[in-house]
């Protein structure tokens, strides 16, 4: 069965009406269940159930790691399930879903202990997965667990001829070293191997800190009760690489490709050019040169300034946009640690009303007028760099950002995509750059690579439609995509969409294939 949903290819001009492309929907998650944790090893597609309905019957009352082995990817529709037992288990029609691990098994995955050993929490919001081999049939699944503070596990796991897995030890990588995790997110696997962890900040206003009048601020305590001192912000808000993975699993926040809700970074092949995606409402898009290849220490950062290609309130399913890069600036992991440990020890007794005890904005100010004494604005509040040097900081909820790496190689699939949960608010206030209608449903972009891994223009491919608060469950119909998180893009070119939405009753998964008419 296919589907069909509005579409635009990068490789025309603007038209009247978008071109309709194939969409199928491959698989739903139990009630309130996000898919997270994509990843295509083999013949195999991990991925997870976030955060299910405690309230089930069955297995998947709790947040589940998992794997459908020996894929059948020419597969026909999942139907979406009609009864209470179809919306509480995984239905795909890929093949059998088998259950890796669930939050708290062996006493182990995904809790999150104190650097003084205290259990803090028992984590049900496992999201990327990252598999390193460490044999034919072996490998870690790295996955990380979703709070504040986050964590990672790692699970040896061995594969049978029949494509069944066996789960060995797990253990929780060690992130006191770094001061602990915020919000481990999606995340990559480095084309040298390593785990790339994305720490979500959604901190926006750092002045916020240590208010202790302030909205969240239990969330900083319990940072706090891990470290056993009130933390640092100016610590959290990485791409955190994992490195020498099946050994010591060492991780390392990687302070030059900037701070800010990373929710997802991708290395393209030169081993040099990464892209990266903030989540939020009025954020920026990112990209990292690092100075050699295959080595994220240091570099230069940048923010997409955007020309919207299309009249002021055009519909976002066929609006495309030119993207140009704004250099924000140059620095080492070790520069950016010495401006760090400059905000070491402040706490909530020193917050005055009114006051920052952190980078001010006329600190951001005096830096974007070249009289700062050093770049610290442009790596410790990024996002405030960008919108004062004039990039686009206006994206809502900007989501999982991938490529096929084998096939952005050697230029079989050329395109990296990116998927925007919802089009709404800063991208539908009728100011800025970008000036679209309104879409809650979502739409993902395709990126054209150019020969150095460059991109210039944006261009919805996939749009999710018709949305409706009067049809709940199904505020967005059941035929078409609904928030989409993480992406997955496969070597044939197709991409695997993965949702995060309470607009449908049960989280979807979809396969979309480029260039095949409905």
């Amino acid at each position: 069965m296919k589907k069909t949903v509005a579409v635009l290819l990068a490789a025309t001009a603007m038209t009247p009406a978008a071109y309709a492309e194939n969409l199928t929907r491959v698989a739903t998650v139990p009630l309130d269940g996000e898919i997270t944790g994509l990843y295509e090893q083999g013949a195999d597609l991990f991925f997870n159930v976030q955060h299910p309905s405690d309230e089930l019957n069955g297995k998947f009352n709790k947040a589940t790691v998992g794997v459908v082995s020996n894929v059948n990817w020419e597969a026909s529709a999942s139907d979406v399930p009609s009864e209470i037992e179809g919306k509480s288990t995984v239905v795909t029609s890929l093949g059998d879903y088998q259950v890796l691990m669930q939050e708290g098994d062996k006493g182990v995955a995904g809790i999150i202990q104190s650097i003084a050993g205290e259990e803090l929490l028992i984590s049900n919001d496992p999201d990327f997965n990252g598999f390193v081999p460490t044999g034919d049939n072996a490998g870690l699944l790295f996955t990380n667990w979703e709070n504040r503070p986050g964590g990672m596990s790692r699970a040896a796991l061995t594969r049978a001829e029949d494509g069944s897995w066996t789960v060995g030890d797990i253990s929780m990588v060690d992130f006191s070293k770094v001061g602990g995790t915020w919000v481990n997110c999606f995340g990559t696997v480095s084309p040298w191997g390593t785990p790339l962890s994305s720490e979500e900040l959604y901190f926006d206003e750092t002045a916020e800190w240590n208010n202790p009048e302030y909205k969240d601020i239990e969330d900083t305590q319990m940072l706090g009760a891990y470290l056993g001192q009130y933390p640092n912000p100016y610590n959290y808000g990485y791409i955190v690489e994992i490195t020498d993975p099946a050994g010591a699993a060492a991780p390392v926040k990687r302070f030059a490709m900037g701070r800010m809700s990373h929710e997802n970074s991708v290395v393209m092949p030169d081993q040099k050019t990464a892209y990266t995606t903030s989540d939020g409402t009025g954020q920026p898009f990112y990209k990292f040169v690092a100075d050699t290849a295959g080595d994220l220490s240091s570099g230069t950062l940048y923010a997409a300034k955007l020309t919207q290609l299309g009249d002021a309130g055009a519909d976002a399913a066929t609006t495309a946009f030119d993207m140009e890069w704004i250099e924000l600036g140059h620095a080492s992991e070790a520069e950016i640690a010495s401006w760090i440990a400059e905000y070491d020890g402040i706490t909530l007794e020193d917050h005055k009303a009114g006051e920052s005890n952190y980078i001010t904005d006329a600190q951001v100010a005096e830096w974007a007028a070249g009289t700062a004494a050093d770049n610290r604005v442009a790596f410790l509040e990024s996002n405030k760099a960008a919108a004062v040097k004039g990039a686009t900081a206006e994206f809502r909820k900007m989501e999982g950002v991938n490529i096929n790496h084998d096939g952005a190689k050697d230029g079989s699939v050329p395109y990296m995509y990116v998927a925007m949960s919802e089009v709404s608010k800063t991208m539908s206030d009728g100011e800025g750059d970008i000036n679209v209608a309104e879409n809650k449903c979502g739409v993902v972009y395709e990126m054209e690579l150019d020969a150095a891994f460059n991109v210039s223009k944006m261009v919805p491919v996939v749009a999710g439609h018709g949305y409706n608060k009067d049809n709940a469950p199904n505020a967005c119909p059941v035929d078409s995509i609904s928030n989409p998180d993480n992406i997955l893009v496969r070597a044939n070119g197709q991409v695997v969409i993965g949702e995060d939405t309470g607009n449908h009753e049960n989280n979807a998964l979809w396969i979309w294939t480029k260039g095949q008419q409905s």
